[in-house]
């Protein structure tokens, strides 16, 4: 048997091994889960929603380990890993409370003589592929609505977290999900790649890289089958003249550094209006001073290791990229032991005397670190925002809402924020556009996507 191993950025040891299915291993999952749509879909929403609570409520109750879990595995400390499985309950309950709405039928105008009504049915099985990042939180915004919908679902995870997939099925075979309706495959790339050309595949959901989407609509060429796309960003903060700098300061850096900057809505630039300029960096660099560094099962640390040395590797050409330009870091990384080079543990860092020719103001950097400049106008600001591939979120810190709206209708992005950062609301669409992907998550929208209008023309007088 074909296995593979999950190291444990904490240390670089092998944390557990798992076993690769068969290929007859996916085809019999992909039979079963046909089967259990057959079924499962014809079960009333209200019964679907009753079983998905009773499985959210089982995953709840095991947030303590679930929370070692994630630490172990992707290194976040552990001060912080237990709200993922908070933000997953409040995901999952969310979008069961907006299912009857999504899934109601549209009425057009009554026509004497005739019943008219437009119904959103399940597409089938659903492929959702997760990342390690944030290993439930963007699983759960496909799984949830795919199986309320009543499509089955199967679950690839990451390699680096496949614990996440066991916790799912774990939870909803407790709660009493028919069989086939979800189940999950630790499979290599190939077998995704032939396993979501398969007819038996209705859609696919996909959190990941460029490269990584690039790889599903290379396997799903040929076919019919449609995607959705969620695939990072660049994203940036622009700091106005008018501003509350110290909230403005404290929110943008937590943007910056939590999760090691490893979340796809993080913020990687910060654009700053002049009169500020100097103050917002003084705080940056003041809060990642701040940050305690080391061992992630430590309940004092605040900023773990990130995922592999490999990725702190890339972060670290990426700064020498820039330095070797003309930019110049502020934070002093002796004041980390844990930093010691070459290892998954990086000291956070701010970058100024920036420009858009480096790597690390263009490029996805996912780690501790931003760039940082200076701007004169809200023109500047938008036009560096939307000088980029990406285009997931952007986040406006000023006191003028009618400003902020006035700018955010100009952004290139699938959200804008304003005066808040790296933030999914379960009631609003998730999507990006660029490189940030296609499709949507989350709120009705999010239901649209995992379903397919079907028109029923009734005559009721013959």
């Amino acid at each position: 048997m074909v296995s593979f191993k999950t190291i444990t950025p904490i240390d670089e040891t092998v944390f557990l091994e798992r076993e690769r299915p068969t290929d007859a291993d996916v085809e019999k999952a992909l039979e079963i889960a046909s089967t259990g749509y057959a079924i499962w879909r014809n079960w009333p929403l209200e019964k679907r929603i009753d079983v998905i609570r009773k499985a959210i409520a089982v995953f709840v109750g095991s947030k303590d380990n679930i929370a070692m879990e994630i630490t172990q595995q992707m290194g976040r400390p552990i001060a912080f890993s237990g709200g993922e499985v908070a933000g997953l309950e409040n995901r999952a309950l969310t979008m069961l409370s907006l299912a009857p709405q999504a899934l109601s039928p549209s009425v057009p105008s009554h026509v004497e003589g005739f019943e008219r009504s437009i119904k959103r049915v399940p597409l089938g099985v659903v492929a959702v592929l997760a990342p390690w990042n944030y290993p439930f939180l963007t699983a759960v915004n496909a799984i949830i609505p795919a199986l309320v919908a009543g499509n089955s679902v199967v679950l690839k995870h990451s390699d680096q977290t496949p614990l996440a997939a066991e916790r799912f099925h774990q939870a909803f075979d407790s709660a009493g999900l028919p069989k086939g309706v979800f189940q999950f495959l630790h499979i290599d790339h190939e077998q995704v790649a032939r396993m979501i050309s398969d007819a038996r595949i209705a859609y696919v959901c996909f959190t990941g890289s460029v490269v990584g989407g690039h790889a599903v609509q290379r396997a799903l060429a040929g076919t019919f089958t449609s995607s959705g796309l969620e695939l990072g960003g660049k994203d940036p903060a622009y700091v106005r003249e008018d501003a509350n700098i110290d909230f403005a300061i404290a929110n943008i850096a937590d943007g910056i550094f939590f999760n090691s900057g490893q979340s796809c809505c993080g913020i990687e630039r910060v654009y700053v209006h002049k009169r500020h300029y100097r103050d917002v960096v003084d705080g940056l660099v003041s809060y990642a001073e701040g940050l305690k560094l080391g061992d992630p099962r430590d309940a004092g640390t605040t900023l773990g290791p990130m995922v592999k040395s490999s990725a702190a590797n890339l972060v670290r050409s990426q700064i020498a990229q820039a330095t070797s330009a003309g930019a110049r870091t502020l934070v002093d990384t002796k004041r980390f032991e844990a930093d010691i080079g070459h290892s998954a543990y990086l000291a956070p860092q701010i970058v100024v005397d920036c420009d858009h020719s480096m790597s690390l103001m263009s490029e996805e950097t996912f780690g501790p670190v931003a760039g940082v400049m200076e701007v004169s106008s809200d023109d500047e600001a938008v036009a560096l925002m939307n000088d980029s591939r990406y285009g997931l979120t952007a986040s406006l810190w000023t006191a003028d809402s009618r400003a902020a709206d006035a700018i955010a209708d100009r952004l290139e992005t699938g959200t804008v924020f304003l005066n808040r950062c790296d933030y999914l609301d379960p009631e609003l669409a998730w999507t990006g556009v660029k490189d940030s992907g296609r499709g949507a998550t989350l709120s009705t929208v999010g239901f649209d996507y995992l379903t397919r209008p079907k028109s029923y023309h009734f005559r009721t007088k013959v």
